[in-house]
């Protein structure tokens, strides 16, 4: 594959927006379990830590911990309508970052043909 740090951070955004969006399914899912916390992941510091100190970011999904927010009664502390934005804000930079990839290589698509 042919890498810069462009292609890479994309796709390292991808691979923490990836994550991101299956931690929210399984907030959803289990938003009637007991005891049950909410997973929240992050990947966007470190990312942006990596390319301020001019290293080329390493793809991975980002980490994963458990929400301190308040719960309720049974334990339990998803709040669907939270997990719902989250999952649509996800799906929205997911496709905004794979757009830009597509871009990215839609412009090294033109050049092999034009050489």
């Amino acid at each position: 594959m042919i890498g810069d740090v462009t292609t890479t951070t994309l796709h390292a955004a991808l691979s923490g927006l990836a994550q991101r969006s299956r931690v929210t399914a399984d907030n959803i899912a289990n938003v009637q379990t007991p005891g049950f916390l909410a997973g929240r992941t992050g990947f966007e510091s470190s990312l942006r830590t990596e390319l301020r100190q001019g290293r080329t970011p390493t793809v991975s999904g980002g980490s994963i911990a458990r929400s301190l927010e308040p719960t309720r009664e049974d334990g339990n502390n998803v709040n669907l309508d939270s997990e719902t934005v989250i999952a649509t804000e996800t799906g929205l930079r997911y496709q905004l970052a794979l757009n830009a990839l597509d871009g990215k290589y839609g412009l090294l698509r033109s050049a092999l043909r034009t050489a």
